[in-house]
């Protein structure tokens, strides 16, 4: 009962299995059937191509090796004109510090307003920092105590003490 209920493949009279070849020509839809081929060898523009993509890549681990401070700088410098609060206050340190560029405090201080007015509570400190120091900026009057306390109240330990030592004998105006 089983073995009438099985298809099985009908055969030719003139077929059987110890007959039956592989036979590419024969097979069903052989225009969609891919054989595997031997392919061609590339032109040799690829393999120029190849060597140069090498050699750029090689070159460009080097540079970022020896140049770190320099590269540094401007993936961060890309970041911050984003809008990207943390990247503007490393650019903000950066040229506060002269690292990977010229030493230029007041677009130091630009960079940290522009992270401060995003609420990054270290670009808030080192601004009102930098105000009390002398650097030109452009806070109003009691603008600075607001930026410190912004700061010591997001975690800001030196905040802490400049709210406590300068701020409440009158320093931070």
């Amino acid at each position: 009962m089983a073995n009438d209920e099985l298809r099985q493949r009908l055969l030719s009279p003139d077929q059987t299995e110890t007959n039956l070849k592989w036979d590419p020509d024969n097979l069903p839809l052989k225009s969609k059937l891919k054989l595997a081929r031997k392919a061609k060898d590339d032109p040799l523009y690829v393999y120029v191509l190849e060597g140069l993509m090498i050699v750029f890549t090689i070159v460009a681990a080097l540079y970022c090796w020896f140049y770190f401070d320099n590269v540094h700088f401007h993936v961060s410098h890309a970041y911050a004109h984003l809008g990207y609060d943390v990247a503007q206050h490393h650019v903000g340190q950066r040229y506060l510090h002269g690292k990977g560029v010229e030493k230029h405090p007041e677009k130091a201080m630009e960079w940290f307003r522009k992270a401060a007015d995003q609420g990054h509570p270290h670009a808030a400190y080192n601004l009102a920092i930098g105000h009390l120091k002398g650097y030109k900026t452009d806070l109003k009057p009691g603008e600075s105590h607001q930026l410190i306390t912004h700061a010591a109240a997001n975690g800001v330990k030196e905040a802490h003490h400049v709210l406590n030592s300068v701020c409440t004998k009158g320093g931070c105006h």
